[in-house]
Formats: C-alpha cells, sequence, structure tokens
C-alpha cells in the first residue's frame, strides 16, 4: 500500500491531551500514575495486575493503541476487542503468534493453541508478539508489553488508554483529504480519493470503502 507516511499523533483518553507517537508512552507513565493514585484513594476498590500494551499496525505504524489489559484476562477477550476497534468486517479467521507458538480462535493445526489461554501466562514485560485477522486479506498487527502495574480495572474489561488521531492521507490526484479509497486502485497508489475526485474517478462506486482510522482501511470491506 505505497502511500507517504504520515506524523503519527494520539490522544490520553485518560487527560484528553494530544500527543506525538513517540511522546505517548512517555506522557501514559506518569498519567496513568495519577489516575492509579485516585482510585487507590477511594475506598474499598479491589485492585488487580494488568499490562500495559502498545499495538500498531505492522505495516501502518501510523495506526497504533495503548491498551491496559488484565494479566488473568484471555487471549480471546483480547482479540474480540481488537476486532471492534479495528478489525472487523466478515467474521474471518484470526490468531496470536506469540514466541513461538500460534493462539487460534479455532485451533486445527499441529501445536496450535486455543485462545483460552491467559494473556499472563503467554508474555511478560518486555515480550514482543503479533495478531493477524483475516488469513486472506490479513491485517497484521504488533504488540508489545511496555509495563505490569496494578489497577481497579474490572477482571474482563480493557481500557484504551490513547489512540492515534485520524491520518491525513492526501488525494491520489490533487492533494486534498481522501475520504474514499478505491480498492481496485488502491495498490497502484490512484485509489485514493476526495470528493470532488471519486464523483469523476472510473471505477464503480461499489468499489469504494470510506477512510477510516484503522490499518485495515481498503481491505475487503471494512467501513470502521
Amino acid at each position: 500500500m505505497a502511500r507517504r507516511k504520515p506524523t503519527s499523533s494520539g490522544k490520553c483518553s485518560l487527560c484528553g491531551r494530544i500527543f506525538a507517537k513517540a511522546a505517548m508512552t512517555a506522557h501514559l507513565k506518569s498519567c496513568a500514575r495519577k489516575a492509579q493514585a485516585d482510585e487507590g484513594a477511594k475506598k474499598n476498590v479491589a485492585k488487580r495486575p494488568v499490562f500495559h500494551l502498545v499495538v500498531e499496525g505492522y505495516y501502518l505504524p501510523e495506526y497504533w493503541i495503548h491498551l491496559e489489559v488484565p494479566m488473568a484476562a484471555r487471549l480471546e477477550l483480547l482479540d474480540q476487542f481488537l476486532r471492534n476497534v479495528w478489525l472487523e468486517c466478515c467474521g474471518h479467521m484470526s490468531a496470536f503468534q506469540i514466541e513461538g507458538t500460534v493462539y487460534s480462535v479455532a485451533p486445527g493445526d499441529i501445536g496450535e493453541k486455543p485462545m483460552t489461554a491467559r494473556l499472563g501466562e503467554a508474555v511478560g514485560p518486555g515480550v514482543t508478539f503479533h495478531h493477524e485477522y483475516d488469513f486472506g486479506d490479513t491485517t497484521y498487527l504488533k504488540l508489545k508489553v511496555l509495563s505490569e502495574y496494578e489497577s481497579a480495572l474490572g477482571a474482563k474489561e480493557i481500557r484504551l488508554l490513547a489512540r492515534n488521531e485520524p491520518p491525513v492521507i492526501p488525494c491520489s490526484y490533487c492533494g486534498k483529504p481522501a475520504i474514499r479509497v478505491c480498492v481496485e486502485c488502491l495498490y497502484s497508489d490512484e485509489g485514493w480519493l476526495c470528493k470532488a475526485c471519486a464523483s469523476k474517478h472510473e471505477c464503480d462506486e461499489e468499489m469504494f470503502l470510506p477512510v477510516v482510522n484503522s490499518p485495515r482501511v481498503g481491505v475487503c470491506g471494512y467501513t470502521g
């Protein structure tokens, strides 16, 4: 998918401030600590160990999210969250690749394990692993465990800590912000279309998908 990589920034979900991608990790360390302190000041608040994960598109790293996930959560909970936020279009298969082991939504091959495994049993701080959605038109994600701490997060909850702001993708013809993508022309780098150029584009409108804030933009039937 050849196109210029835009500068990436995102919004912290805890305080609402905007930071560059490279600065967000450092910001969340202090912002999350404050949130934890505020939670700790409340009486009878149960805490549990959680991981701070950063997730990004493997080939499109301008799409990224920071998550707080209970260590006791099953991989299937994380898989469903990624589907809901970034991926789900047609109920495709998915899998995690973790240090040589495949955890599949529907294990079939020898050695594959189910996603009922708990996150804390599969990874630890500093571990990088991968997720694949749709084994035909695959969207690849890279995940890394940044840290471990305690939080009042629910046992079956995932907290979105930060997310990239939608990248401004220029129209392939005039340079204005694209709002449509032609899947027929996408891989020749002529598929990004502003409103005016979309009305003049030679392909049928059935080939158009909306430009959405996801590393699956322009793939299969994904509309966000």
